[in-house]
């Protein structure tokens, strides 16, 4: 346990400074969901070079994550906090100065990685604190409102993005996101510092983390690029290859480790694993968001502004009753809420799926879906995110909570980018989608046909994770309370 635990308390500076190093991740980097496509032609880039800079922060945050995390514990969660500050700012710059024409592409990638960087610092080291500096209720409380920053933040990022583009331009985003940055840094500034007992002999586990690496990214670009390469390329073979043979070389390598950076150890704890593998599907639905925005844009002909107002409900949802998770995961464990609220997302991507109604009845379908998407994650976030800090020993709460906040941004990350790859694939691919055309009659326009297709068997890529993650909590959350309910 940390020596500063009895000597200092968390406040709400700290608390909501935090929060704003959240934000710039969830709420501003996120916003790329909604613009990509004002983004992409103001840039002069392709659909397919931009799918990738939407999916490569979530990418580069789960990659590097739990090495932060776990350096956190070591070398300091405060410092590693104010790190995540500084690469904040310069992401976020540098993707707000990117020009169009030759630069646009290395400056869009570089700022994307950094913002990426940035959350794998500011995430498991942020979770580390509130788990060191607050308890019981208190803690449940700072939680619930770190996930209206993360949960929430993701809620309104479609709308802010949409509105401030239409409005302002997207670049702005970016810079607001700088700032933001800056102000949290402020008040997260003089916080003792917090860090676990380091052992003499401790060693940075070198293969453990290149191993990782190779694996993500080729996993990353095979989902991404592996429709436009061709699945029978030697090079997709290649990638896939690579990351099956990479893949095991990684979990032998933290097997034999003495200091894994990560700790397969820690799924031996039933609750931690299906909130973290939940977790990980859950943020996976994000494609849905990607989808059903691009699908209203390009298919419907809604500007992104106007596509962003139809997640309203999700934003004033998720804020509204993150806090009813809360009484829920203190009144029946963690278990039902997260099946409770797995449940709901699913039913609102099924709201989603009947892409062949005329645009204004799929609009006003969609207000009610996104509205129940926002609720059944505000029922999932806090129990999960309280059943996983809950069961970790204090001298793993840095890179434990990297591990279940890598499921995050891993899970958004391919969630992302194989919604974007489905849907990009099949809606320039007419005939890829023939086999739908005697089941389903799509009123109106007929010429956009494949994309609705497209948006279609996308989103039920999407019901099958949700349906997934509710399985693992079935078979790993146990009934009734865990150990760290109040």
């Amino acid at each position: 346990m940390s020596s500063e635990r009895g000597r200092y308390r968390g406040n709400d500076t700290l608390l909501f400074g935090i929060i704003l190093g959240v934000l710039a991740f969830w709420l501003f980097a996120q916003t790329t969901l909604n613009i990509a496509p004002a983004m992409a032609a103001d840039l002069e880039v392709g659909t397919s070079v931009m799918n990738i800079a939407v999916s490569i922060t979530a990418l580069f945050s789960g990659i590097f994550i739990v090495v932060v995390g776990g350096l956190a514990d070591r070398v300091g969660r405060v410092k590693m906090l104010m790190w995540g500050f500084i690469l904040g700012i310069v992401g976020s710059l540098l993707v707000g100065i990117a020009p169009a024409g030759a630069m646009a592409v290395p400056l869009l990638m570089l700022g994307r990685i950094v913002q990426g960087l940035s959350a794998a610092f500011i995430m498991p080291a942020s979770l580390a604190l509130i788990k060191t500096y607050w308890d019981g209720a208190g803690r449940q409380r700072a939680v619930s409102l770190w996930s209206m920053g993360s949960w929430g933040g993701s809620g309104f990022a479609a709308l802010f993005g949409g509105l401030m583009a239409e409005n302002i331009g997207w670049r702005w985003i970016f810079f607001a996101s700088a700032a933001v940055s800056a102000a949290g840094m402020l008040m997260v500034r003089g916080t003792p510092e917090s860090k676990a007992a380091v052992e003499k002999d401790y060693s940075f586990d070198t293969m453990g983390v290149l191993t990782f690496m190779v694996t993500m990214v080729a996993l990353q670009v095979l989902a991404t690029q592996g429709s436009e390469i061709g699945w029978t390329n030697p090079i997709t073979l290649g990638l896939a290859a690579i990351a099956v043979v990479v893949g095991v070389m990684f979990f032998k390598a933290e097997t034999n480790a003495r200091h894994p950076f990560v700790n397969f150890a820690l799924f031996r704890n039933s609750t931690y694993t299906g909130a973290t593998i939940s977790n990980f599907l859950l943020n996976g639905v994000a494609g849905m968001l990607l989808v059903s925005m691009m699908l209203v844009q390009l298919g419907g002909g809604l500007s992104a502004q106007e596509a962003g107002m139809l997640t309203l409900g999700y934003a004033v949802a998720i804020v509204a009753f993150i806090r009813v998770g809360e009484k829920l995961l203190q009144k029946f464990g963690a278990r039902k809420p997260m099946i409770w609220g797995s449940l709901i997302v699913g039913v609102s991507i099924a709201m989603l799926m009947p892409t062949n109604l005329l645009i204004g009845q799929y609009t006003t379908l969609a207000v009610a879906a996104y509205t129940l998407f926002g609720l059944g994650l505000a029922f999932y976030a806090t129990p999960s995110t309280d059943a996983a800090l809950s069961n970790l020993p204090d001298d793993q709460a840095g890179s434990g909570s990297g591990i279940y906040k890598m499921a995050s941004s891993l899970g958004a990350s391919f969630g992302v980018a194989i919604s974007a790859a489905i849907f990009t694939a099949l809606s320039v691919d007419r005939e890829s989608t023939r086999w739908l055309d005697g089941m389903i009659t799509f009123a109106g326009r007929q010429d956009n046909v494949a994309v609705r297709q497209a948006a279609l068997v996308a989103l039920a890529f999407n019901l099958l994770m949700v349906v997934a993650a509710i399985v693992s909590i079935m078979l790993t959350v146990p009934k009734g309370r865990t150990r760290g309910d109040v």
